[in-house]
């Protein structure tokens, strides 16, 4: 790790994940049901999109081991790209800036891979953003008991169909020390913790990162972690249009067969409503609305950790989440 302060990379948003199948077929049918739109398939890899400005927010890559091939960051500037395949600690193995040239939207790359456990992690220039598409999902005028926003004679119609996703939100993963992992990002990026959670000890185990981006409103959380006994990713979270919306996805997935890992239910830090399904490689991707917005002027929170720390309401917390 670095011996003293260091200038931080400059991320300013998540921009897309990476995920090798080796029954990439699958994988790309349950694409389709979780509301991904197909972009392009390149040699081994298919791109999908959300229908925000993102060029890809997630690629399936047909392998013969199933395993995560890491989350991409968007930096400030090609400088900064330059400046962190040069400042980051040698036992990263960052590669040299290198070209998008089959990727939808092309830009540029640096690739390196965690110190502590080795998972690969991408920074991002240039991509050029997509025209957004319209999700086809009215803004809803809701109708409280004293409060009527929708006119007489008007409707809420909805149509059965998967739920539409807007953009990548964050990514998470389980390490095996985190308090390395914990000064290495801090130290080395402009990650804030808007969330530290401790155990009965006092000792913090996860962390919600959002952006320290000044003034400016970032997600509650682009990336997390806490420790386990063996590093894994735990899910990838996307955007979708509302609650409607999430919950005609859930009743699309459920009725194609795929398996629930948790929700709907309405987490604490966040605030998010979630819904997680697990992949037919058993990885966990998550639909998610109405997830917080914070700028710098909002301090960091401490929570001891525990289920109800989790959700306010939903089904219990399951084991297969904690894993």
């Amino acid at each position: 790790m670095a011996s003293g302060p260091v200038k931080k990379i400059q991320l300013t948003r998540i921009s897309h994940v990476y995920y090798k199948h080796e029954n990439v077929e699958a994988a790309k049918k349950f694409a389709d049901d979780f509301g991904f739109q197909e972009t392009a398939t390149i040699g081994k890899t298919t791109y999908y999109r959300g229908y925000g400005s993102d060029p890809f927010v997630i690629a399936l890559e047909a392998a013969g081991k199933t395993e995560f091939g890491g989350a991409a960051f968007e930096v400030e500037s090609e400088e900064e790209l330059a400046y962190a395949a040069k400042v980051l600690p040698k036992e990263c193995k960052a590669t040299e800036v290198y070209e998008l040239k089959d990727a939808p939207g092309g830009g540029k790359a640096v690739t390196f891979y965690d110190p502590v456990d080795g998972f690969p992690f991408h920074l991002v220039f240039g991509q050029t953003p997509v025209e957004q598409r319209d999700p086809q999902f009215p803004i809803l005028k809701v109708n409280y008991p004293n409060e009527k926003n929708r006119g007489p004679n008007q409707f809420q119609r909805f149509q059965k169909r998967p739920a539409p996703v807007h953009k990548l939100g964050h990514f998470g993963m389980c390490v095996t020390n985190f308090a390395k992992c914990y000064e290495f990002y801090t130290t080395y990026f402009n990650f804030f913790p808007s969330e530290l959670v401790h155990n009965d000890a006092g000792v913090n185990i996860t962390v919600f990162f959002r952006l320290d981006r000044g003034e400016q409103f970032v997600d509650h959380h682009c990336f997390f972690f806490f420790e386990g006994p063996k590093m894994h990713v735990h899910h990838s979270s996307f955007e979708t249009h509302d609650f409607d919306a999430q919950v005609l996805g859930h009743d699309w997935l459920r009725h194609k067969g795929y398996e629930n890992c948790w929700g709907v239910g309405r987490h604490v830090m966040g605030s998010q409503i979630f819904d997680y399904w697990f992949d037919p490689s058993r990885f966990i991707l998550e639909h998610y609305v109405d997830g917080d917005l914070l700028d710098m002027n909002e301090p960091t929170h401490h929570t001891k950790a525990a289920p109800d720390n989790l959700h306010v309401w939903g089904p219990e917390v399951p084991a297969t989440f904690l894993q």
